[in-house]
């Protein structure tokens, strides 16, 4: 596969990159003749400009230099002009059927970018959140078939698996276990910071449209899946972004985005199935590359740093690519469904000490029962057994119990110490 070589590349003035209102608004894939990984590559680049324009939001509104914000806008006009990949999602696909595609974007992104992270540490947290969003994908097929009666698999396209992992009541934790350690700005490999930008990106997409879709509904069990999910969503947003060094400048944080932008567009284009979506990605790359090139010079300008220092890198690899990932899926649930955060580490369920703050926040959580498991039950029998396969069974019950005895322990020591 051809390698990303962003001091190479080719790109368009920023001069030239506005488009009128035909080039704007591009015309929707078909949603029944589409690849599934057409579908997700929409709304990942979305999600990417979503995160690029929000990020020179904020970078602006901290910024005192009228350059630096002038050229910020510049940079953000476009990339709201780009953001219109999203009206290549179709309207007659339905929020439930965006939403499985939300999803199968969240397991097969998340596999990809761990199995080609150098980073041991952002490795495993990205494998544990891989759980839950494949857990994700499990219930909103099961309020899928409830819903609409549709299959799963018309999305999917059998590249993805469907199945239970680790379950969605599990996800809910205390605040104080969304913490976790931040990356070496000055020894991380480009790669690792590539791949943040890229999660974050993707999981924060996803939190806000669970958020703003989740309310169109008239079925409250449906209203309320969208709310328990979007809450884990907060969570994956939360410990995914601490990822980040915070002694990055803004500038530096720019420029790196920017190049994430280029380097997620270049990686689209080199798999995409639809000419005409594949030019799209071609275009936009070249752009990005152009906003990456303008980061540099104010890098340069306000900051005397040059960007090959900041990048220390030619070649940025391998390229991010969606691919069917269930061999590796599978293997990270036989060997990490029982993991857990604590105090910015993973443990076992059975390491965790009954102060762990999460047993009291789950009993609160799902005291009133939980939508995602109330939705397996209202699916078909053959998408309900495979949340009591006997590994996710196991796991449960070792939770409630847990769970149970802790509670049951705290309230004991409340009346003997009234």
């Amino acid at each position: 596969m051809v390698q990303f070589k962003p001091f190479e590349m080719d790109s368009i003035p920023i001069e030239e990159q506005f488009m009128n209102w035909k080039e704007i608004v591009k015309p929707p894939y078909n949603k029944k003749s589409v690849d599934a990984y057409t579908r997700t590559r929409v709304i990942l680049m979305n999600g990417i400009e979503n995160a690029s324009i929000l990020m020179s939001h904020a970078i602006e509104r901290m910024t005192v230099d009228p350059e630096i914000k002038r050229q910020m806008a510049m940079m953000r006009r476009v990339d709201s002009m780009q953001q219109t990949v999203d009206w290549l999602n179709p309207a007659n696909q339905s929020v439930i059927e965006t939403t499985l595609g939300y999803e199968q974007v969240a397991v097969d992104l998340t596999s990809n970018l761990a199995k080609n992270e150098p980073d041991p540490y952002v490795k495993q947290t990205l494998d544990f959140a891989l759980l839950e969003d494949f857990d994700h994908l499990y219930r909103y097929s099961c309020l899928y078939d409830y819903l609409e009666g549709g299959n799963y698999d018309s999305i999917v396209q059998g590249k993805t698996e469907v199945k239970a992992a680790r379950p969605t009541v599990a996800h809910h934790r205390h605040p104080d276990e969304t913490m976790r350690k931040h990356y070496d700005k000055d020894t991380a490999d480009i790669k690792t910071k590539m791949n943040y930008l890229t999660i974050v990106a993707g999981e924060q997409q996803t939190e806000l449209f669970y958020k703003t879709q989740g309310n169109m509904y008239s079925d409250e069990l449906a209203r309320q899946l969208y709310s328990e999910i979007a809450d884990v969503e907060e969570e994956h947003v939360t410990l995914y972004g601490l990822l980040g060094d915070p002694r990055e400048t803004m500038l530096e944080k720019s420029a790196h985005m920017q190049l994430c932008e280029a380097y997620i567009y270049f990686s689209c284009a080199q798999t995409e199935t639809d000419p005409r979506i594949k030019a799209i990605w071609e275009d936009f790359a070249k752009m990005e590359i152009s906003h990456f090139e303008n980061c540099a010079r104010l890098l340069e300008k306000y900051e005397g740093r040059d960007i090959s220092d900041v990048v220390k890198a030619d070649v940025i690899e391998p390229l991010v690519v969606f691919e069917p990932n269930k061999n590796y899926v599978n293997k990270v649930i036989d060997e990490q469904l029982d993991l857990m955060p604590s105090n910015m580490e993973y443990k076992r369920l059975g390491e965790l000490s009954d102060e762990w703050a999460s047993f009291k926040f789950q009993w609160k959580m799902n005291e009133a029962d939980v939508p995602s498991k109330e939705v397996v039950s209202k699916a078909s029998s053959e998408l309900a057994k495979r949340d009591q396969a006997k590994n996710i069974k196991q796991f449960k019950r070792q939770l409630a119990e847990r769970t149970q005895n802790v509670m049951a322990s705290q309230r004991e020591k409340m009346m003997s110490h009234p």
